[in-house]
C-alpha cells in the first residue's frame, strides 16, 4: 500500500488521455487561461475550476454562463457578474495561489436533489491491485462539490446509482466502472511506476455516462 505520489491533477489527466479507449471518458481539461476560459464557457453552460495541485475542494469553483452574464460558486455562496471581463477580475481574486485548470461542467445524476459521485479505491496488496472502497458521495445541500470534509455523505455505490438513476442498470455501471479503473490504472502505472494505491472520482450525468473527473494517489 501507499506507493509513489504524484500530486498533479494534469500529469494524470495527461497520460490517461494517450489512450483513445479512455479519452472519450475525461471531460474536456485544459489549462487555466483568460482564452481558455472564454472559450471553454462558449462552449458549455458551466465549467468547474480546481488547482493542478489539491484535493478535499480546496480552491474549486464552478464558473456558469447566466442569462445575463456569469456567476461563480464558491462552496455554498454565488457572485454575479455582468461581463466576462468582472467574472474574470472576480476569479482572480477568490482563487487560491496555485496554477489552475479547467474542467468541462458535467451535469450529474442527484439523489434528493443533491449531486453525487463515485470515488473507486484502488490498492497494491502483495504485487495485485484490489479494489478495496466503491462508494457515492452525495453533496451537502446548496453545494456542488461532494467531499466529506465540506458535509457530504457516503451511499454503497450500488445504492447511489439505483436512488440516481433507477432507469439504468446499477450492475453494469459498477462493471464499467471497475473496467475503467483497471485499464487507467495500468496506463498510470506504465507511466509512473512506483504507484501503490489510487482514488478513482467517478461522475455519472443524467443519461447514465459515465465520466472520470479525477485520479488520486493519496485518497481519503
Amino acid at each position: 500500500m501507499g506507493g509513489r505520489q504524484l500530486a498533479s491533477k494534469w500529469l494524470k489527466t495527461e497520460a490517461l488521455l494517450t489512450d483513445p479507449d479512455v479519452a472519450p471518458y475525461i471531460p474536456q481539461t485544459r489549462s487555466m487561461s483568460r482564452e481558455n476560459l472564454q472559450q471553454m464557457l462558449g462552449m458549455y453552460d458551466f465549467v468547474v475550476v480546481k488547482p493542478v495541485v489539491g484535493g478535499g475542494g480546496y480552491g474549486v469553483m464552478k464558473i456558469s454562463r447566466t442569462g445575463s452574464g456569469y456567476s461563480i460558486t464558491r462552496f455554498s455562496q454565488t457572485y454575479y457578474f455582468d461581463s466576462f471581463s468582472g467574472m474574470y477580475s472576480g476569479f482572480r481574486k477568490l482563487k487560491v495561489r496555485r496554477t489552475y485548470l479547467i474542467q468541462q461542467g458535467i451535469k450529474l445524476a442527484q439523489v434528493d436533489g443533491r449531486p453525487i459521485d463515485y470515488r473507486v479505491k484502488y490498492v497494491k496488496v502483495d504485487g495485485r491491485w484490489v479494489i478495496t472502497a466503491m462508494v457515492g458521495r452525495v453533496a451537502r445541500s446548496g453545494l456542488f462539490v461532494t467531499n466529506l470534509c465540506k458535509g457530504g455523505y457516503l451511499l454503497k455505490g450500488r445504492v447511489g446509482l439505483s436512488r440516481s438513476l433507477p432507469q439504468i442498470s446499477s450492475k453494469a455501471k459498477l462493471k464499467e466502472m471497475r473496467s475503467l479503473t483497471r485499464r487507467c490504472t495500468a496506463i498510470l502505472e506504465r507511466r509512473f511506476p512506483g504507484i501503490g494505491e489510487l482514488g478513482f472520482d467517478y461522475g455519472l450525468d443524467n443519461s447514465g455516462r459515465i465520466w472520470i473527473f479525477e485520479v488520486n494517489t493519496r485518497p481519503q
